[in-house]
């Protein structure tokens, strides 16, 4: 479980292969030195496993399924990525409940700078739209937001300067793909719902 408050960013250090999947290396020094193997992360709002580690580094295996649901696919070295460890039970909760479960990678439409924010407007499959709600909670990449329109097809939030600073969000532009993670309070009444109305 995850808040949606990145901790840090990582550098992409290397993608290679391994077995059907990928290892991907993070260069995290912030907080390499207290991962241990098995310890869980959200890298761009993905829980995984840390499967190697030392001073600097982390290092991950992704499957297939992972490659296909999310952005990751397109991470090459280089790449910045989100890092939050997962909550302690002794830990503020200030974001919200985040699982690291994405449900689906999606286009940037637009992001423009309004003043010393910035609007990012984001492609919405009709499969998710129940989903999002105005003044609802969405994680894009790992990063607890709340929705400030719903459009037909699109959604949008505002970036303050300082989740702009401390997140991957400056290296992101129109077209670039993004992790969504959508309120798994959302998903729990739609379930709910439906089992009751059988």
């Amino acid at each position: 479980m995850f808040t949606g408050l990145v901790e840090t960013t990582g550098e992409v250090a290397a993608l290679e292969p391994a077995g059907a999947g990928v290892r991907l290396v993070v260069r995290a020094p912030e907080i390499a030195a207290d991962v241990r193997i098995g310890d869980s992360i959200a890298v761009n709002g993905c829980c995984l496993t840390a499967v190697s580690q030392d001073a600097g580094t982390v290092g991950f295996d992704l499957l297939q399924e992972t490659l296909d649901r999310t952005s990751l696919a397109a991470a090459k070295r280089g790449s910045v990525v989100n890092l939050e460890r997962a909550l302690s039970a002794h830990a503020r909760l200030g974001g919200h409940f985040v699982q690291g479960h994405v449900d689906c990678a999606s286009a940037i439409l637009e992001f423009e700078e309004h003043g010393a924010d910035r609007r990012l407007e984001i492609e919405l499959p009709r499969e998710f739209a129940q989903y999002v709600a105005f003044k609802g909670s969405i994680a894009i990449d790992g990063i607890s937001l709340t929705v400030a329109e719903v459009n037909d097809a699109s959604f949008a939030v505002w970036i303050i300067p300082h989740t702009f600073q401390v997140t991957n969000l400056g290296t992101r532009k129109a077209e670039d793909r993004v992790n969504l993670e959508f309120d798994m309070l959302a998903k729990y009444v739609e379930r709910i719902l439906a089992v009751k109305n059988r």
